[in-house]
């Protein structure tokens, strides 16, 4: 027999047990070969029985050697809980259990720090679980009827100038323009948040991309996508398609080579374009991809040969915020000609009101918006340390900004996008319509699409291994035969289906509150059941 150590792991070690019934198992071996993780294999069990054969008792020892299926125990091939085993098994002969007594935060750090991918763990900290529609119109103003009441359900992207300051004048009666005006598309308040591909599938994306174009050509929804770091398929850069997707350009400027070649040959100008300085989950700290993720088609896109790829934690040269204006914001109108709005991503911190503050007094008036993400925001591949201790819940720092803009009467001058948890409970509508009230124009979100595409990663512990490139549904991997696995007409039908559902949703938020268009800044229609929340959003508290 093997010796036993004390400090050799054992499955009570792990945060999933493999619960096996060998009397079920029929060792079709499909279990095994559909495992991700790699996480169970097939070992030799004895037996040991004592029978007897004679028509009078007459016991005798025999001995058995049968296979049967064992969870593997080190720490390269843990079980993640994702429940695939399961799904194939004929005769529901294994499933994991989640076990209450793991050592596996402790014990895993002698490999170093724990990665992990999907959203972070504050989901008992959601503010806006705490805010509630308070103000509702009734004898004193009318409410509207949502079924059949026209809403103006479109939001900003792009620089607004006041009415002030629009080079506009008469003459002979006629209203002449005078000069040049920061280029604003109107889309709806929904963003879906910026996931390269190399972070998702092929498959995936293109079943996020699938949904935008039938939202916006068959539904009359002009929802818009990020594409992400890392650039677009060319056969997208030269279609009618562009029109839909916002151009991500982020530190480690991957993918940017194809996109400025393919400028000549572009049939339409993207949304918009989106400078990312900082993301919600990690913020301060650089993205990586891994070169198991860096498939033939990513180092294509990238322009990169198979390696590791890590986007450095900021723009190289530059430094300031006035830089950002001077240098990208410029460059990047200048490149579309000046007809594309560009706008800006950091995540939510200290700092958020000064960025903010600044852009609003750009002289160049050419900042097309201010996407503020929050630390609930999710992200492929980062520490747990990053995604759980650093970063800025969003919604005071999404309250804040839009205070500052409104003491100094710009408010409304550079659109404000916030993200970061939004959806995190299923309801996005309802974050949606919130944080709109407490002064964003808009809102984006990544993590509920990918939900909506089979993803099964929650906030407590399962899966989540979407910066491994051993995603079980094929989501956030670049292994073909896992990628086969998701199906991109299904996968593109229920995001449709959801972002329908959200439409309906909203528009039974605004009905009730008496608004034909989006409540940007009612705060007066919230009210808090925490009296500390309503003090720093400076809503009303009720009990």
């Amino acid at each position: 027999m093997q010796t036993v150590k004390a400090l050799d792991l054992y499955p009570g070690d792990l945060r999933w047990i493999i619960e096996y019934d060998p009397a079920r198992c029929t060792m079709c071996g499909s279990c095994v070969a559909q495992c991700t993780q790699n996480a169970i294999e097939v070992r030799m069990m004895r037996q040991d029985l004592t029978v007897s054969r004679a028509a009078q008792p007459d016991p005798e020892p025999s001995h058995l050697a049968r296979p049967v299926i064992r969870q593997k125990t080190d720490i390269e091939h843990l079980c993640v809980g994702c429940g695939f085993c399961q799904k194939v098994c004929p005769n529901d002969a294994i499933r994991p259990v989640r076990n209450p007594d793991q050592r596996l935060p402790l014990l895993a750090r002698g490999h170093g720090p724990i990665k992990r991918g999907g959203r972070t763990e504050l989901n008992s900290q959601r503010t806006l679980d705490a805010i509630v529609v308070g103000r509702i119109s009734q004898m004193t103003d009318p409410s509207l009827d949502s079924e059949r009441h026209t809403f103006d359900v479109r939001a900003p992207l792009g620089r607004v100038l006041p009415s002030r300051e629009l080079p506009l004048k008469v003459e002979n009666g006629r209203l002449v323009k005078t000069g040049t005006t920061p280029p604003v598309n109107w889309i709806y308040p929904l963003i879906f948040s910026d996931m390269s591909i190399g972070a998702l599938s092929t498959r995936a994306w293109e079943a996020v991309a699938l949904a935008v174009a039938y939202l916006n050509e068959e539904c009359a929804l002009p929802v818009r996508m990020s594409s992400g770091e890392g650039g677009m398929p060319i056969r997208l850069l030269e279609s009618d398609q562009l029109k839909y997707f916002i151009i991500q350009i982020a530190s480690g400027h991957f993918g940017w080579d194809r996109i400025i070649k393919a400028l000549p040959r572009m049939k339409s100008d993207p949304a918009g374009v989106l400078i990312k300085i900082g993301q919600g989950a990690k913020p301060g700290d650089g993205g990586l991809l891994p070169a198991s993720k860096v498939a033939p088609h990513i180092q294509a896109i990238r322009g990169v040969p198979r390696s590791t790829l890590h986007s450095p934690p900021n723009h190289q040269g530059l430094y300031s915020i006035e830089e950002s204006v001077q240098k990208m914001h410029l460059s990047l109108n200048a490149a579309f000609g000046f007809r594309v709005p560009v706008a800006i991503k950091c995540a939510a911190s200290g700092s958020s009101v000064s960025v903010y503050n600044n852009l609003l007094r750009d002289p160049y008036k050419i900042c097309g918006g201010f996407f503020l993400d929050g630390i609930q925001g999710g992200t492929g591949a980062a520490n747990e340390v990053s995604l759980d201790h650093t970063g800025h819940p969003i919604v005071s720092k999404l309250r804040e900004c839009y205070l500052a803009a409104v003491q100094q009467g710009l408010q409304g001058q550079i659109p404000l996008w916030a993200g970061g948890g939004v959806g995190l409970t299923g309801n996005a509508a309802a974050d949606a319509f919130k944080m709109i009230c407490l002064g964003a124009n808009g809102v984006f979100c990544g993590k509920i699409l990918i939900q909506l595409l089979g993803c099964v990663g929650n906030e407590h512990g399962r899966c989540n291994s979407c910066s491994n490139g051993r995603c079980p549904n094929g989501i956030c991997s670049q292994d073909p035969r896992l990628v086969a696995r998701l199906d991109v007409d299904k996968g593109a039908q229920n995001i449709v289906d959801y972002v329908l559902a959200f439409d309906s949703e909203l528009r039974k938020l605004m009905a009730p509150v008496g608004n034909s268009s989006l409540p940007v800044g009612r705060s007066d229609a919230l009210v808090s059941t925490d009296r500390a929340i309503a003090e720093k959003l400076g809503i009303a508290y009720a009990c």
